[in-house]
């Protein structure tokens, strides 16, 4: 076998310019691939990551029987949080971990009524990690001794004629399904840019919520926010032994929608990635059917020395097995060294986050991540098609009859 590898070594470069312009359309095919991946990994944490900071953090814990009803938003208090919440903060992916209650509800004002959802946070711990309060554009964002206080999205603000000062009617489900209302007054207004996300939200202290809905010192809900996405079946592995009578859940089971839409992406790349990757093979396709043809007489004199037809043709697919490899570690390299420089200069589309809603959670910069996430199947592809491309080639090669091919010309 050494030899055969010396041999198909030799044979790809005796045309350096045709093996050159081959590589490089494999390896930029690869890195183009590469740093698609890690741009929309980028865009994920820059979009995803802050749509599920204001939705529940990338990880939620609730207590035995919620998510049955969950529709309901039942307040079912989490028994003995204290311990739940060491273990959690115990993990290194983990940045934050904040008691949360949630209920469904009305805020009412001369403009009418507005069915909301009410959660009930911890200001001093979500004000580092909530997007909303990021993103304050009048006011201030809540406090933990705030009583009476509310704070609300641009959108219902805008709906509700409200203003920084101005007073609401919260009406909400307390734990044994009877209603609570109370005279809210606006602290701060935030402005996400999703219009509809903030129509549904109001915000309010932990406290506040724990002595309106009844639930004494307890909370309905774990959030935890992750360094990015992706951590969290880890995440909740290693949680689950001790949380036992809790129940566990990701974003993408309470947000299906958004784990849609990432797929979707990722399975168009997948399907322009592999055509990028036929259009390479022809390449490589033509390479080895030139050498059969400029090599007719070099094939009789080594199936005149004895080279079986089947060992001919092992040659030419090691040939394109090698072009495949070395076009494999070229778009490696090419792709991370890529993907590192924008990882550290980043791709500033500040000025586009107003233009959909879609990239309205862009803050500033988009980082690339290195593009490794696909990486495996990426470069199986490559490698199938290298061969894949070999293939007729190396049987047209074996086919040559020695003594005919000894005296082409």
């Amino acid at each position: 076998m050494t030899l055969y590898l010396k041999l198909a070594w030799r044979n790809i470069w005796r045309h350096r310019r045709r093996t050159f312009i081959i590589l490089l359309s494999i390896s930029m095919v690869l890195g183009m691939m590469m740093l698609y991946d890690g741009l929309i990994a980028g865009f994920e944490q820059a979009i995803y990551g802050n749509a599920i900071k204001v939705l529940g953090g990338n990880v939620q814990i609730h207590a035995a029987g919620y998510e049955a009803q969950a529709k309901q938003l039942p307040l079912l208090a989490l028994p003995d949080d204290t311990a739940i919440l060491k273990a959690v903060r115990a993990r290194p992916e983990v940045v934050a971990a904040s008691r949360r209650i949630n209920t469904g509800g009305m805020a009412t004002s001369r403009e009418g009524a507005f069915a909301v959802g009410i959660v009930g946070l911890e200001p001093e711990i979500e004000g580092t990690v909530n997007t909303v309060a990021q993103r304050v554009t009048a006011g201030r964002f809540l406090t933990a001794a705030d009583r009476d206080t509310a704070f609300i999205g641009k959108g219902l603000a805008d709906a509700m004629s409200l203003a920084v000062g101005d007073r609401f009617t919260l009406v909400g489900r307390a734990a044994h399904e009877q209603m609570r209302q109370r005279t809210m007054t606006v602290a701060g207004i935030y402005d996400i840019g999703l219009t509809d996300l903030e129509k549904r939200t109001v915000y309010i202290s932990l406290a506040e919520a724990q002595d309106l809905y009844g639930l004494g010192g307890s909370a309905t809900e774990v959030a935890i926010t992750l360094q990015r996405i992706g951590q969290e079946p880890a995440v909740m592995a290693a949680l689950r032994p001790v949380a036992t009578g809790f129940e566990l859940a990701s974003w993408e089971t309470s947000l299906p929608e958004m784990r849609a839409a990432i797929r979707s992406k990722g399975a168009a790349m997948d399907i322009f990635g592999v055509i990028m990757m036929i259009v390479a093979g022809i390449g490589i396709f033509n390479l080895l059917m030139m050498a059969v043809y400029e090599r007719t007489r070099e094939i009789g004199v080594l199936g005149a020395l004895g080279l079986k037809p089947g060992q001919i043709s092992l040659l030419f697919l090691l040939e394109g097995a090698m072009l495949g490899v070395v076009g494999l570690i070229a778009g490696i390299a090419f792709g991370l060294l890529v993907n590192a420089l924008l990882g550290q200069v980043g791709i500033d589309y500040g000025k586009l986050a107003s233009m959909t809603e879609y990239t309205a959670l862009i803050s500033g910069k988009v980082y690339s991540t290195l593009g490794t996430e696909n990486l495996l199947q990426r470069g199986i592809v490559v490698f199938l098609v290298a061969i894949v491309a070999a293939v007729y080639p190396a049987r047209e090669a074996a086919r040559n009859e020695p003594a005919k091919s000894l005296h082409f010309v």
